[in-house]
């Protein structure tokens, strides 16, 4: 285990990572305040990510939250106690969400992160919008809050959301902020699937091992294609699309899995 960042001032990292088996899992780390985004976590989010990206070995990057709580959003607490310093210390706050949010989508590795609790605030749920695939914990609760308490929504929900669940619903998610359920969730195509909550770590577990399995550059390009094609036409990534499919074409792995196909049998994938 080690910490992205150093500690807090309760002395607990805010972030912890582990690294094995080609799988990076990150946990944020701020039970007590529930897992409240503060620029100390926030940084300590990126430099996680940032040592996912850098390390060849990680195939697939695992996001979940410490405590009863997944994320709660910006720390209120912190906020209200910087008083006319406000603006300055968000300014600061919002910049490294900004910075972590991007690194999670243009990370090559899929996020696949496992909710519990809540999920809040441009924080919680815009980790939740910025992942690839999102397990939810049955008795977990979304929801915005930000105009709530006289903020606008962040963390990238002003694109991701709306591309998620269409513009109506996600205007009226971030307008009258509903605490939605986890099945909520899975109707409107906010989270993946759905599971018990004591199953929660097992399938997020089953999932990251199952993408850790596959080809990374496949998954890579594939992960690349769908988030850049935000907001393209069909017509505008085609040509994107068939120079991918030909480049990975000339792999090692795709050899290997046309070979596996052919003589029914499972691929061994090197990442190469």
């Amino acid at each position: 285990m080690s910490e992205a960042s150093e500690a807090g001032a309760d002395g607990a990292p805010p972030v912890l990572l582990d690294i094995a088996d080609g799988i990076g899992w990150i946990r944020l780390n701020r039970p007590a305040a529930a897992n409240g985004l503060d620029v100390e976590l926030l940084r300590a989010l990126n430099d996680a990510v940032l040592t996912c990206h850098g390390d060849p070995s990680v195939r697939v990057v695992v996001l979940t939250g410490e405590g009863k709580i997944f994320c709660a959003g910006g720390d209120v607490k912190t906020f209200a106690s910087k008083g006319e310093q406000l603006p300055d210390y968000l300014r600061e706050a919002t910049a490294w969400l900004q910075i972590a949010t991007a690194s999670l989508l243009r990370l090559k590795a899929p996020v696949v992160t496992g909710i519990h609790g809540f999920a809040a605030g441009g924080g919680g749920l815009g980790l939740v919008c910025a992942s690839d695939i999102v397990v939810a914990a049955r008795s977990t609760k979304l929801f915005s809050g930000a105009v709530r308490v006289g903020m606008a929504p962040d963390g990238g929900t002003t694109v991701t959301l709306t591309q998620l669940v269409g513009l109506r619903k996600a205007l009226e998610i971030l307008l009258t902020n509903p605490t939605l359920t986890a099945q909520d969730a899975k109707d409107i195509g906010l989270v993946t699937e759905v599971v018990d909550d004591d199953a929660l770590t097992d399938r997020v577990s089953e999932l990251a091992r199952q993408l850790a399995a596959m080809a990374p550059l496949a998954v890579a390009a594939t992960k690349r294609l769908v988030w850049d094609g935000i907001g393209s036409s069909v017509e505008a990534r085609l040509g994107e699309e068939a120079r991918v499919v030909s480049a990975l074409s000339g792999t090692a792995d795709s050899l290997e899995g046309l070979a596996a196909v052919i003589e029914k049998r499972a691929p061994k994938f090197v990442g190469s």
